[in-house]
């Protein structure tokens, strides 16, 4: 039969008709690799980067100045803002593999990894970004409950009229943050945490804004600004001190622009077109620049008013007691930008963990349907309440034995910076775009990841020494403020 009867028999019967149809509404429902139309925009995708970004590292960064001085500081915090950026903007283009528009998709960092190093790089890159996501829960945890505790402290100081002391246990806290976090872990997949990630942002501006007003205030009362152009003074503390809270402050200030571990995983949520990496770039853009204008301000306001004796934590150290309700507000606003932001880190750990054991035991995709009056029955993955349930039990109770904000805090910017922000994203661009070795770019992207990797070891070194300095004062449970 000649191929233009086929077609007219096609026509007679519809059927082409009804295939082209099919078709496209396929197309309106299903993205390019089968699965569910994404939705993600900018204003989405930088709601995910500022919820995972503005937490509480900035309420350590008046701290850190401190330790740096009025030069060093915002030298160093408009650096980490450049560097952050610039690798984001690698790591951006490895969501597809070869074209941009039409290359298969990385839902992951590690899949990204996968597709374009390989070897064991993929197994260390895994280890590194799921350890930093899990260091990054237990650091909010501990930041979580201590501005609960503050809360609890400031009307306890209103009340006597600052005779209390007013100390608290932080244990119970963080149980009853972690129970909170048993709650929404249920929430299936990252996509579906849009709304969670859009009110703890606002959550982190509130918070944000308070700090700076009432820094500003206190400058105002004063009527100086506070501080020296090196940071802290060798005859306040000793040179050893001050040589390891430098470097911690270069951790606290990592911490603070960390975001690379959940990436690719917030760009897998980007409808297209236009290009993912094109929507990504700007919301990274959009985030990093709101984030550094916030931290400039946050972080120098708060060294304005308080100088060296700036907090380590700067709305639950006490450096503000009044107005006090304004106090618990920003408190209150930390805590639910938390909840959110522990969300963020915790979802792709669930659906890694996840996806590896339904592969090898199908069994356990098994759903229970719980009906529910005037909704739709919920679908409870028994495996799903189990794994995250004892997920957030794990995190809670490390948090419970280590509650030490802002050496935790460094730590984890420490470790987790460089590779992380830095080594995969550069060593996947020059891979991905057959970057010549010895060529001028080649070399420039090399001294660019060393001397990222020499303020990392620093910042590390500085942020485990604050560690062990802890340790050696401290009872497990037994954390009082």
């Amino acid at each position: 039969m000649p191929e233009n009867a086929a077609t007219t028999n096609l026509q007679d019967y519809g059927i082409q008709d009804d295939v082209a149809m099919h078709s496209e509404s396929y197309s309106k429902h299903y993205d390019d690799d089968g699965r569910l139309k994404r939705t993600g925009t900018v204003w989405t995708a930088s709601s995910h980067i500022i919820t995972a970004v503005i937490g509480s590292g900035v309420l350590s960064l008046a701290w850190g100045i401190a330790q740096l001085g009025w030069i060093a500081g915002p030298t160093v915090m408009l650096l980490f803002s450049l560097v952050t950026f610039y690798s984001s903007s690698l790591l951006v283009q490895c969501y597809r593999a070869e074209h941009p528009n039409y290359g298969k998709r990385n839902y992951t960092y590690m899949d990204a990894v996968r597709s374009i190093l390989g070897g064991d790089k993929v197994r260390l890159c895994g280890i590194l970004q799921y350890l930093v996501m899990l260091g990054i829960v237990i650091g909010y945890t501990i930041a979580a409950s201590i501005s609960m505790m503050a809360i609890r402290r400031s009307n306890c100081f209103h009340q006597s009229g600052g005779k209390n002391p007013c100390h608290t246990n932080s244990n119970l806290y963080m149980i009853i943050f972690g129970a909170t976090q048993i709650v929404l872990s249920q929430i299936p997949d990252f996509d579906q945490i849009w709304w969670l990630s859009t009110v703890a942002a606002i959550m982190s501006f509130t918070y944000s804004i308070i700090g700076l007003s009432l820094g500003i205030a206190k400058v105002a009362e004063e009527g100086t600004f506070r501080g020296s152009l090196t940071g802290i003074t060798t005859g306040s503390v000793s040179l050893s001190q001050k040589i390891w809270r430098t470097s911690q402050a270069l951790g606290d200030i990592a911490f603070a622009y960390s975001y690379a571990v959940v990436l690719v995983e917030i760009q897998d949520t980007i409808k297209s077109p236009p290009s993912e990496a094109k929507t990504m770039k700007k919301a990274s853009l959009v985030s990093v620049t709101v984030t550094t204008v916030f931290y400039m301000v946050c972080g120098c306001t708060g060294y304005a008013a308080f100088g060296d004796a700036a907090p380590g934590n700067l709305l639950t150290g006490f450096g503000f007691y009044n107005p006090y309700w304004l106090v618990d507000i920003a408190n209150a606003a930390i805590v639910i930008h938390l909840v959110g932001a522990c969300q963020v880190f915790s979802q792709p750990l669930f659906a890694f963990v996840e996806k590896g054991v339904t592969q090898r035991c199908p069994n356990l995709e098994r759903e229970l349907k719980i009906p529910i009056p005037g909704f739709p029955p919920y679908k409870l993955k028994m495996f799903r309440l189990v794994w995250r349930t004892l997920y957030v039990l794990f995190t809670t109770l490390v948090a419970m034995l280590i509650p030490f904000f802002n050496d935790v805090v460094g730590v984890i910017g420490a470790l987790g910076f460089w590779p992380l922000n830095v080594y995969f994203p550069v060593e996947m661009y020059i891979s991905q775009k057959k970057i010549p070795k010895w060529s001028n770019r080649w070399i420039s992207l090399k001294i660019f990841t060393v001397a990222c990797l020499i303020v990392s070891v620093v910042a590390a070194v500085g942020s485990v020494a604050g560690v062990l300095l802890d340790l050696k004062k401290y009872k497990p449970f037994h954390t009082n403020y």
